[in-house]
C-alpha cells in the first residue's frame, strides 16, 4: 500500500532519523584531515603516474587488465572500445568474473572496435555495443569473451542477488532508425559463469523501453529499480513490481510476459504534502521527500516516449539519472547535474538514498556548482557510484575537465582516489575521458574501473581502511 501523504507528513520525524552525518561535498579538503570519527581522510594526495595513466595516492599501484586495441579476446579479435558499467563475481577456484559494458551507440560502421558478432550471442547484428566477460584468474592471468553482441549504447547496469548482470540500453532507437534492424532501448541479461546461458539473446521487455542507465533489485521482495539517464522532459527514476507468485532467479527474466508485473514512476511530496516536480528542488542535505508509485501507461512506448506519458505535476523527474547501488536496505542513485533543463536549484551532483520500508529519498550528497572544472580538487558530474566494502561510497567522476574516483565518507567529506592522467586531447587542448565501471573485488581487496575512451579496464589495490557505515 502507497504511503500517504497524511502519513509522511505526520511522522516526519521519524522518517528523519538516521540523518546525522549526512554526505556533503568539500572541494579542497585537505587528505590528512580526519573525517570526524577518528579516520584520517582519504589516502593522502595524488602522485603522479610515470606511465601517463593513473595517479594514485602513494601505497596504491593498478594493473591494466583490458586495453581496447591492445588486448584481444580469446577469438582473436581486438577488446571493443568505450568501456563502461561493470560488475564483478566470484568464480570457480579463485577467478573474479567481470561483465564490462561497451557504450557504442547505433551501426557497426561508426566504430573501429564495435563488440564482435559472436555466433549464438546476437540480438540485433546492424548495432555495435554490447558486453564482454572477462576472466582474471588466481595467478593473474586475464581471458575475455562475448557475453552479448547486437545491443547499442551499453551505458550502466546492475548484478543481481543471483549472481547475473543487467546489461542496460542508454537509446530508444526502434527498428529503421539509425540502421538498427530491431527495437532498442531495453535491459538483458547476461550470466557470467554459464556462456551456454547467454545464447539467443531476449531483451527484458517487462522492465521497459527508454533511455536506460542502471538498474538493482531488492534481494528481499524482488522489486527492481531503475534510472532513466533523458531531458526534454527529464528522466524519471522507475519501480518494477514483479506479478504474483513469480520467484527470481537465472534464466527467470526470459520468461516473463512483456507486461508482466507493473513499471511504475514515483510521485514526490515534502513534508507539507507538496507534489516536488523535480529533484532538483532540493537544497540541502539531509532532504527527505515521501514517494508515492504511479503506473506506466505504455511501457513499451513505440508512440510516446515513458516519461512523456506523464502530465506535468503528476510525477517526480530528475536531470541525468545516472548510476546506482543497492546496499543499507534500499537503492542509492545519481543525479549528475542540473542545469536550465531543471525547474530547481544548479547543482553538479547528487546522490539519493530511496529506503523502500519507509518509502521515501534522502539526498545524501551534494555537489555544488563546479566553478572550474579544469583546476585538480572539486568534483563535479557524479556517474557509477559503488558502495565500499571499506565503508562510504565511491564515485566516478563524468564532468567537465579534470577526472577523478573519488570517495565520501559518512561525516560529509570528500576525497580523491584516482586522477585520470591519459590525455586524449593535446597539449594546448588537454581532454580526459570520464571513468566508469567503478566496483570492488567480492573479496574487497581490488578496486576496478574503466577509462571509458579509448577503454581500458584497470584494477586498483593498495592499503584500504575499514571506514563507518553511510547513514541512511
Amino acid at each position: 500500500m502507497p504511503l500517504s501523504r497524511r502519513e509522511f507528513t505526520a511522522g516526519s520525524a521519524l522518517a528523519l532519523t538516521g540523518a546525522v552525518g549526512a554526505l556533503a561535498s568539500a572541494p579542497g579538503a585537505l587528505a590528512a584531515e580526519e573525517d570526524g570519527t577518528g579516520c584520517e581522510l582519504g589516502y593522502g594526495p595524488l602522485l603522479p603516474d610515470p606511465a601517463g595513466i593513473l595517479a594514485l595516492p602513494a601505497g596504491f599501484s593498478y594493473r591494466v587488465l583490458t586495453h581496447s586495441g591492445v588486448t584481444r579476446l580469446e577469438s582473436g579479435e581486438p577488446t571493443p572500445s568505450n568501456h563502461d558499467g561493470t560488475a564483478a563475481f566470484e568464480g570457480a577456484r579463485g577467478v573474479t568474473l567481470l561483465v564490462n559494458n561497451h557504450e557504442l551507440r547505433g551501426e557497426r560502421s561508426r566504430w573501429e572496435r564495435p563488440v564482435p558478432l559472436a555466433e549464438g550471442l546476437v540480438y540485433d547484428p546492424a548495432a555495435a555495443g554490447g558486453c564482454t566477460v572477462v576472466e582474471v584468474r588466481r595467478g593473474g592471468e586475464v581471458a575475455e569473451w562475448v557475453g552479448i553482441a547486437g545491443t547499442s549504447t551499453n551505458c550502466a547496469g546492475g548484478s543481481t542477488p543471483w549472481g547475473t548482470w543487467l546489461t542496460c540500453e542508454e537509446t530508444e532507437d526502434l527498428a529503421g532508425k539509425n540502421g538498427m534492424t530491431k527495437d532498442h532501448g531495453y535491459v538483458f541479461e547476461v550470466d557470467p559463469a554459464d556462456r551456454r546461458a547467454n545464447r539467443d539473446p531476449q531483451p527484458v521487455k517487462a522492465f521497459g523501453r527508454y533511455a536506460h542507465e542502471a538498474v538493482v533489485i531488492d534481494p528481499r521482495t524482488g522489486h527492481a529499480y531503475l534510472t532513466e539517464d533523458a531531458s526534454g522532459p527529464n528522466g524519471l527514476l522507475y519501480r518494477w513490481v514483479p506479478p504474483e507468485g513469480f520467484r527470481h532467479g537465472r534464466g527467470r527474466l526470459r520468461t516473463l510476459a512483456d507486461d508482466a508485473g507493473r513499471l511504475q514512476a514515483p510521485k514526490c511530496y515534502d513534508r507539507s504534502g507538496r507534489l516536488v516536480d523535480d529533484l532538483s528542488r532540493a537544497t540541502r542535505i539531509g532532504t527527505v521527500y515521501g514517494v508515492d508509485w504511479v503506473d506506466v501507461p505504455d511501457r513499451d512506448a513505440r508512440g510516446v516516449p515513458v516519461r512523456k506519458q506523464f502530465a506535468d505535476g503528476a510525477i517526480t523527474r530528475g536531470r541525468k539519472l545516472e548510476g546506482m547501488w543497492w546496499a543499507d536496505g534500499g537503492a542509492y542513485f545519481v543525479s549528475s547535474y542540473a542545469r536550465e533543463e531543471s525547474p530547481g536549484a544548479a547543482h553538479d551532483g547528487q546522490v539519493w538514498f530511496y529506503d523502500p520500508k519507509r518509502r521515501t529519498v534522502r539526498l545524501t550528497v551534494l555537489l555544488g556548482v563546479n566553478a572550474d572544472p579544469g583546476t585538480d580538487g572539486a568534483y563535479d558530474g557524479p556517474d557509477n557510484i559503488t558502495v565500499s566494502p571499506h565503508g562510504g561510497l565511491v564515485i566516478a567522476e563524468d564532468g567537465e575537465g579534470v577526472q577523478h574516483l573519488f570517495g565520501a565518507t559518512e561525516s560529509g567529506r570528500t576525497y580523491p582516489l584516482a586522477r585520470n592522467e591519459l590525455n586524449i586531447g593535446t597539449p594546448e587542448e588537454p581532454e580526459f575521458s570520464e571513468f566508469a565501471g567503478v566496483c570492488f573485488s567480492p573479496d574487497g581487496r581490488t578496486l576496478f574501473a574503466n577509462l571509458q575512451s579509448p577503454g581500458i579496464l584497470l584494477a586498483i589495490t593498495g592499503p584500504w581502511r575499514r571506514r563507518a557505515r553511510l547513514p541512511r
